[in-house]
């Protein structure tokens, strides 16, 4: 019974991965605006919420540590509880990335559901401050509130919190190697 599970599960999972191919070309275009943005000085701002959090804080590292490229996320649980205590949840974001952003930078937004306020208001801010690479991934319903927000925006057509995290997750780690060009790297 457990086999058949695991065999469907992993038939599924691979089903999403393998959903549409203009995510290759987006892709490719989201490592070329990294690489622009590095270029111009700028640093790429990545932020989710939950397990899209840690996905944020492995990419951000691994794209500083081994792409380099400046790369931040705002995991601190002081800044989250200090910014949330005193300017609320669905705003704690919005300030960061008013206090910690230029407009050079390139902004990366992950909500599985698409539907976290803190997210479509990170994103509103963000077009307010006059940052022009911003980018979402979502998941759930195609159309949800955030997929829309982004100059690029990738979306997983699932509604498996798993599925929606680990495709995420390969996207951007992919992103990784394809810019140090090898699947292979010393640590």
């Amino acid at each position: 019974m457990d086999n058949i599970f695991l065999k469907q599960y992993l038939n599924d999972f691979t089903s999403c991965l393998n959903q549409d191919e203009g995510n290759l070309d987006k892709l490719v275009e989201l490592k070329n605006r990294i690489l622009e943005t590095n270029s111009n000085s700028g640093k790429v701002i990545i932020v989710g919420n939950g397990g899209s959090a840690a996905i944020s804080s492995h990419f951000s590292v691994d794209l500083t540590k081994n792409a380099n490229v400046r790369a931040l996320n705002f995991n601190e649980a002081d800044l989250i509880t200090c910014f949330s205590n005193d300017y609320g949840f669905e705003n704690w974001i919005s300030k960061a990335i008013e206090f910690y952003s230029d407009p050079e930078d390139l902004i990366i937004l992950i909500s599985s559901s698409g539907k976290s306020l803190n997210m479509i208001n990170a994103a509103d801010t963000a077009k307010g401050l006059g940052i022009k690479n911003i980018v979402t991934f979502t998941g759930f319903l195609k159309d949800n509130p955030l997929s829309n927000k982004g100059n690029i925006n990738f979306w997983v057509n699932s509604k498996a919190y798993n599925f929606i995290e680990n495709i995420h997750q390969i996207w951007l780690l992919s992103i990784v190697d394809l810019i140090i060009g090898d699947k292979y790297y010393k640590a």
